[in-house]
């Protein structure tokens, strides 16, 4: 719609910058034009106004590159030389100082200066008339432009036909007139734009906002009336009553409220706040802190914590005692509203000084031992399923054990744990882990006996950059580093070599590892947990174990005892395993009384390992979710069988003597099994009170032995 002469187009001077030196110079003395382009790899980056940099640099013809770049500006406006400068790259060009020409390749041939752009607008004076007129008609409000003397000095269409008037009837008008005063004389006195307000003039009903045309100095040179016409605006200002109306009511409902109310959006900006204000709290008006976040004034030491910052991070309701500088303190809750997407959109908070309350220092003094017991007691509760998770037992046996272990878990010594295999050894040195105070350090394992012994002692102590063939060309740490605030757990320490005892050895008297190929020694902090299922002094002896070690690992001894001498566990230990697999597999499996009989009776050589491996196989080879004790003789070599087994007599012993032993251990056997005389008695066929009066009489001769040999 607007072309421009040929000669109103500058030649563009570039300037090519280099990237991987900013503090070169680059001469720009003798450029006459005011605007140099900066060019990199081949392509314009943006331009700079040489008057600037002259100013800068105080006349000096040479600039160095990074002052360029850092007052380079991108090129936005751009157009080809034969193409007419359309509306809306005329909005762009008002905008910034020069309007760009490249051609139809894209290659720069020119720019032209905003100030010629605009002379040459207003050279061409019909157009020019009807540019104004087409920007003032495309916009569908009302615009009336009131300059400094309070009259109306431009128009639109628009705004005419809402306040049913005519141009001649409304241009050179007093604003006042048609408009409120007072929001115009208060535009012009503050500055400050007045929204959404309701007038009617002449016949209309229309919403008027007034804002500030303002000038450099930042003063008020006009005002920009902008209209809009309400059809309804009857029916909004009806509901606009009606929500005042509600808004006064909850502002009394929050004044009648002892606590202050605050509500902050999901942004933590404060939207709204009730009449009753603590005093010497904020130190500030309210008002002012409309829409600012209220997390900052905790970062503005105005008090601590926030909690709005609480409420957005854990999303549910919190509460907080703060204090302030004064020394004041003051219980917050914080409660979030959720939309219907569930995403947070308000949060409700309540605040109250306790400062002065007595009564609720000491409900909150009490709140808290509470909490500590319950949060004690919480710990105690999780450790303990942690525990047991792998720990299943009823046993007394057991029970110590896990009493020791719980009491070793508060210290770093050395453990040396003892059993056979299958006892589960690996699981209570996991619970010392689990119980003490390394808990959120690393815990490894390594057998000892499953490990060639080269490749040993390169795991345990590590190696150093180039310390072998073969090795990891940045060297590699070894167990001991990697266990560093944890503990290690070793495996069949009985199979470790001479030669790597005596390096073990080392590491417990000196807290510190060598890795092969190095002098340089590492200091460690490790808990050593040993295990074995051989006996380490008899080892000693026989010159296959170093003295000097088993002394060393030796210091809390836990001896493990096999599962035939913990017969209480058997049963547990089997509904636990069979509990896993029906879970694992989705099934109803179950134990019947007589198959948890044939699995006490049995001796269990390989312990735990082997009772969970018989369960599964029992699972597996079940046609009925019942098993039963036909099934269970099938795989456990020796089970009881009432009808086919024997005592078995290995020496010759009186008669007499022989009845005794063998009716002393079927009742101890009984009652052990069925708890109570009752089911004993059945289950050995006899008299109630006979089993009564002869456990009686085993446990008094137990009892008395005892005692004799205390003296």
């Amino acid at each position: 719609m607007l072309s421009m002469a040929k000669e109103k187009i500058k030649p563009v001077v570039t300037v090519s910058l280099n990237q991987l030196d900013e503090e070169q110079t680059i001469s720009v003395g003798d450029i006459k034009e005011p605007y140099i382009f900066l060019e990199k790899n081949g392509e314009l980056s943006g331009y700079v106004q040489l008057g600037n940099i002259h100013h800068r640099c105080d006349g000096e013809k040479a600039v160095p590159q990074k002052l360029l770049e850092e007052y380079a500006r991108p090129v936005t406006a751009v157009c080809e030389p034969d193409q007419q400068i359309s509306l809306p790259l005329l909005f762009q060009i008002i905008g910034e100082p020069l309007v760009l020409m490249v051609s139809a390749q894209n290659k720069p041939e020119g720019y032209i200066l905003r100030e010629d752009v605009l002379a040459e607008l207003f050279k061409q004076e019909n157009q020019s008339v009807d540019l104004l007129k087409i920007i003032l008609t495309s916009i569908p409000m009302g615009i009336f432009v009131v300059g400094r003397d309070r009259r109306i000095i431009n128009c639109n269409d628009a705004g005419l036909k809402m306040i049913k008037s005519s141009s001649p009837q409304v241009l050179h008008e007093h604003a006042g007139n048609i408009f409120s005063t007072q929001h115009i004389e208060g535009v012009f006195k503050n500055g400050k734009t007045v929204l959404n307000h309701l007038e009617f003039p002449g016949d209309s009903s229309v919403l008027v906002d007034y804002s500030p045309i303002m000038n450099f100095e930042q003063e008020p040179e006009g005002i920009l009336i902008i209209v809009q016409d309400l059809p309804m605006v009857e029916q909004m200002a009806m509901e606009t009553e009606h929500i005042k109306s509600l808004n006064t009511d909850l502002n009394a409902i929050l004044s009648s409220i002892y606590d202050e109310i605050l509500v902050v959006n999901h942004k933590g900006e404060l939207i709204r706040y009730s009449e009753n204000i603590i005093p010497d709290f904020w130190h500030v008006d309210l008002k002012e802190l409309l829409g600012k976040n209220v997390i900052d004034l905790e970062e503005q030491g105005l008090f601590t914590p926030s909690v709005t910052k609480a409420v957005l991070e854990k999303q549910k309701k919190v509460s907080v005692v703060q204090e302030t500088k004064t020394g004041r303190k003051i219980l917050a809750v914080g409660n979030p509203v959720f939309n219907e997407k569930n995403e947070l959109d308000r949060i409700i908070i309540a605040s109250r000084d306790i400062t002065e309350t007595s009564r609720l220092k000491t409900e909150l003094n009490e709140i808290r031992r509470i909490t500590e017991q319950y949060k004690k007691e919480l710990d105690d509760f999780k450790s303990k399923d942690r525990f047991l998770k792998k720990l299943i037992y009823t046993s007394p046996k057991m029970e110590k054990i896990i009493s020791q272990a719980r009491k070793i878990a508060d210290f770093s010594s050395t453990v040396l744990l003892y059993g056979e295999s299958g006892v589960g050894k690996e699981v209570i040195a996991q619970a010392i882990h689990q119980l003490g105070k390394r808990s959120e350090e690393p815990f490894l394992k390594l057998n000892c006996g499953a490990i060639p012994e080269n490749l040993l002692e390169s795991e345990l102590f590590g190696y150093a950059k180039g310390a072998f063939t073969g090795a990891d060309k940045n060297g590699k740490d070894g167990y001991f580093t990697q266990a560093d605030g944890g503990i290690l757990f070793l495996d069949e320490i009985g199979e470790m070599s001479m030669h790597l005892q005596v390096k073990l050895l080392r590491v417990l008297q000196e807290q510190e590892v060598v890795p092969i190929g190095s002098t340089i020694p590492i200091k460690v902090n490790v808990q050593i947990i040993a295990a074995t299922n051989k006996r380490l002094e008899k080892m000693v002896e026989e010159g296959t174990f170093r003295e000097d070690l088993y002394y060393r690992l030796n210091v809390i001894p836990i001896q493990i005892p096999p599962l035939r001498e913990r017969v209480e566990d058997i049963s547990v230990l089997a509904f636990h395993f069979l509990q896993q697999l029906n879970e694992k597999y989705d099934k109803n499996y179950h134990l019947t009384p007589d198959a948890i009989n044939v699995l006490e009776f049995y001796s269990w050589p390989g312990n735990v390992r082997e009772l969970q491996n018989i369960i599964e196989r029992l699972v597996v080879s079940a046609d009925d979710q019942a098993i039963t004790a036909e099934l269970v003789s099938q795989f456990v070599t020796g089970g009881y069988d009432s009808k086919k087994n024997k005592p078995v007599i290995t020496r010759v012993v009186p008669l007499q003597e022989a009845i005794e032993q063998v009716e002393e251990q079927l009742i101890v056997l009984a009652m052990k099994q069925y708890k109570t005389t009752t089911r004993a008695a059945k289950a050995l066929g006899i008299s109630q009170s006979s089993v009564s009066r002869k456990y009686q009489k085993i446990v008094s001769e137990k009892e008395r032995k005892v005692e004799a040999s205390k003296l």
